[in-house]
Parts: structure tokens; C-alpha cells; sequence
């Protein structure tokens, strides 16, 4: 199996070629098809098995196809929500480098730092936000950030998430989202908290583990 083969467009074919990307990984190949035909997803899987590609190249492709036609200030179509800065920034920094010879934009919100080179940023207008839970309510909160016109959500390492608390704010983010949407899951453990997290979020998924 090739990346070619998984129908991506040729604008990221190129850029994984230069990245030097040969295969997808399992859960890139698991993964990408379903979210290309617009499923939710429930993905069981670690860090370091290519979760982040498998969820990017199908949002950029579908938001790249779709961009084409839109006019007028970017608006976020993509909220991918990681419980570090860290994670935040190597997710960004992937959208970056995978939607390279596309027209989106990115961007990365995170607690810790003064917010005001990110309130910029959203300001210039952005495609795709990956933000960890706290600064995203309190951006929301105000009105820095407006929700309603979120295409894909993603929730990454669910279960770190809940390690650190962060149910609640989880809880307040879903209620903002829009009904329709197409919702990916994951987490590298499944236990009963989980599971009936994704039930609030998830819409008849497909699951995947690696």
C-alpha cells in the first residue's frame, strides 16, 4: 500500500515525497480512508505510530477540495484540542508542514505564555486551530474564538487528558460545536471513562487500534 493508492491529492503526495514519508503506517492506512469518506473515527493508538498524519492529510485534504470554493475571511473549519503545548506545538507544526503546498492556515493557542501574538493571529484568520483546553475557553470566553463553523474536531490523547483534569473543560468545548461535524477520537487506552467520553462525542464511528 502507497500514500498514492490511499487517493490523496497530488499537493500532499508531494510534500510526504520530500519529507522523505514511503508507506503509511498502520494506523495511516486504517485511518485515512475512513475520514476521507467523512466517518467519525474511534482510534486506539499510541504516540509514535504516525496518529497526527493519520488525521491531518485526510482534514487538509477535504478542507483543501473545499477551500477552492470559499471567499471571504478564513474562518475555523478544523479544531484539533491535545492536553500540552507541546503536543499542541508537534501538531501545528505537522498541518505546517503537510498542508504545505495547500492555502490553509494554522495556528496553535496554549496557556502559560500572554496571549496576545495568538489573539493575532487568530485575528489574520485561520483554517485549522490545534489548541490544549484551558487557553481555548478562555479565548472562547473572550470572543476571540467563535465555534460555530467547525467541520472536524479532533480530541488527541483523550485519556492524558483525563490524567490532568480536563474532563469538564472537554465537556464545556463539545457544547459549542456545532451537531453536524465529523469527530475523531483517540486514545492509547480505553478505559470506562473514555469509552463514554467518545459516546458523547462520536456518531456511529469507525474504530481502529494499533
Amino acid at each position: 500500500m502507497t500514500f498514492k493508492e490511499l487517493g490523496l491529492i497530488p499537493p500532499i503526495l508531494k510534500t510526504l515525497e520530500e519529507q522523505g514519508y514511503k508507506k503509511p503506517t498502520p494506523i495511516q492506512q486504517q485511518s485515512i480512508p475512513v475520514l476521507l469518506k467523512g466517518k467519525d473515527l474511534l482510534g486506539c493508538a499510541q504516540t509514535g505510530t504516525g496518529k497526527t498524519a493519520a488525521f491531518a492529510i485526510p482534514i487538509i485534504q477535504k478542507m483543501s477540495n473545499a477551500h477552492r470554493q470559499s471567499k471571504g475571511k478564513r474562518r475555523i473549519k478544523a479544531l484539533i484540542v491535545t492536553p500540552t503545548r507541546e503536543l499542541a506545538t508537534q501538531i501545528g507544526e505537522s498541518f505546517t508542514v503537510y498542508g504545505k503546498y495547500t492555502n490553509l492556515k494554522n495556528t496553535v493557542i496554549f496557556g502559560g505564555v500572554k496571549q496576545r501574538a495568538q489573539v493575532d493571529s487568530l485575528r489574520r484568520g485561520v483554517d485549522i486551530l490545534v489548541a490544549t483546553p484551558g487557553r481555548l475557553l478562555d479565548l472562547i470566553n473572550q470572543r476571540h474564538i467563535d465555534l460555530r463553523d467547525i467541520q472536524y474536531f479532533v480530541l488527541d490523547e483523550a485519556d492524558q487528558m483525563l490524567d490532568m483534569g480536563f474532563i469538564h473543560d472537554i465537556k464545556k468545548i463539545i457544547a459549542l460545536l456545532p451537531t453536524r461535524r465529523q469527530s475523531l477520537f483517540f486514545s492509547a487506552t480505553m478505559h470506562p471513562k473514555i469509552v463514554a467520553l467518545s459516546q458523547k462525542i462520536l456518531g456511529n464511528p469507525e474504530k481502529v487500534s494499533v
